[in-house]
């Protein structure tokens, strides 16, 4: 089983943005802090970390084993359980994210608070602050 944890950090709300994601599976931990290149909001910026997780995980080929995301925004968990969401300005997100899955023989999203996301929120953080430090 792969674990994949992601979580996001925004300046203001829209604004600057980075993603962290932790993926712990048998023989593998990867940490990755990645800017965004956009002003977004908070809830933009929680999908995009998930797509960045699933893309690495894609990328790289880690896609033969069951997948358990955990993440600390309740509307992406509840967009993916229910494949729905209200906003328009989410719908391409949950697609992109859908169609994404459909790598994996089995996958179960989880939302945790964020007391146990805190590597993630640390990587989010760290992906913040170089954006910030260009700027």
């Amino acid at each position: 089983m792969i674990k994949l944890y992601t979580d996001a950090s925004t300046k203001n709300n829209p604004g600057p943005s980075g993603v962290g994601i932790v993926i712990s599976a048998e023989n593998r931990y990867e940490q990755l802090a990645i800017p965004l290149d956009k002003v977004m909001s908070n809830h933009e910026a929680e999908f995009e970390a998930l797509i960045k997780g699933l893309d690495y995980l894609i990328d790289h080929q880690l896609t033969v084993e069951t997948l358990m995301v955990y993440t600390d925004s309740k509307l992406v968990a509840s967009a993916i359980k229910k494949n729905y969401v209200k906003k328009d300005i989410f719908k391409t997100y949950l697609v992109a994210i859908t169609e994404k899955l459909h790598h994996f023989p089995l996958f179960f999203v989880q939302w945790i608070p964020q007391s146990q996301n805190k590597g993630a929120d640390q990587l989010a953080r760290q992906a913040l602050q170089k954006i910030l430090l260009k700027n």
